[in-house]
């Protein structure tokens, strides 16, 4: 008969509260990037690139040197919030194909949104860049139709299916894009997935109120954007990594 040993193990030592914060919530995003495949063809996956303020490749305003006083950063929680009008602000690096990961959090009614690819020469950033909506599908009048409701290329793609969480929970995004290969992904669903500067993609942009602006689109490369809507949002555990094809 083996002798009982004892299942008590010394206590373990006590970590900052900031540091088990990132632990918890940055954990969901690295095993969720793992699981999902990139798109046919694409390679040089390179370091992912912390995107939250205090980083160099961080976040000003769009057309602005620095981060709007409308929008603050909580270190302890690593929580960005918009709560109060300041604009819209775009990453400093500037980016072609990319995996950008991020959580948000609507409030109710509220409306905001995800650009990328965006450029600085037009007077306002939705006039040059394509958007992943954000939205309280259920209380927001933009939530009535597919096109603009959570998750869609705004006003161009609709969802292939409603993946966003209750208003006040937080959704995990995953947006893609490799050459004119672009994909929405939406608490671990792909929701949209499409070709831009095909002939499709270009026949909705005519269709659409875009047609006005002829840099809508146009870029190649650019930043990123968090838009100011008017409404409380907030957002975490963003990153990015550069992706070829």
């Amino acid at each position: 008969m083996r002798p009982r040993v004892s299942q008590m193990r010394a206590p373990l030592p006590a970590f900052p509260r900031r540091l088990l914060l990132a632990a918890f919530t940055v954990a969901p995003l690295l095993a969720s990037a793992c699981s999902r495949p990139l798109p046919a063809g694409a390679t040089g996956a390179g370091d992912w690139t912390n995107l939250l303020p205090g980083n160099a490749d961080a976040w000003r305003g769009y057309k602005q040197q620095s981060l709007p006083g409308g929008w603050r950063f909580d270190a302890d929680s690593g929580i960005l919030s918009r709560v109060s009008g300041g604009g819209d602000i775009i990453s400093n690096a500037s980016w072609d194909g990319f995996e950008l990961e991020l959580e948000y959090r609507i409030g109710p009614g509220g409306n905001s949104g995800i650009f990328y690819r965006a450029t600085e020469e037009t007077d306002v950033i939705y006039m040059n860049a394509t958007e992943m909506q954000i939205l309280d599908d259920s209380l927001h009048r933009d939530g009535r139709n597919a096109l603009t409701s959570s998750g869609s290329n705004y006003a161009l793609y609709p969802p292939a299916e409603r993946a966003a969480r209750p208003v006040g929970e937080w959704n995990a995004v995953r947006i893609v894009a490799v050459g004119p290969h672009v994909e929405h992904w939406l608490n671990g669903k792909k929701v949209v997935e499409y070709e831009m500067w095909s002939p499709e993609w270009t026949e909705k942009v005519k269709a659409s109120k875009f047609a006005q602006w002829p840099a809508y689109g146009v870029a190649k490369a650019g930043h990123f954007g968090l838009q100011d809507h008017g409404d409380p949002v907030s957002f975490r555990n963003i990153r990015a990594r550069a992706l070829h094809r």
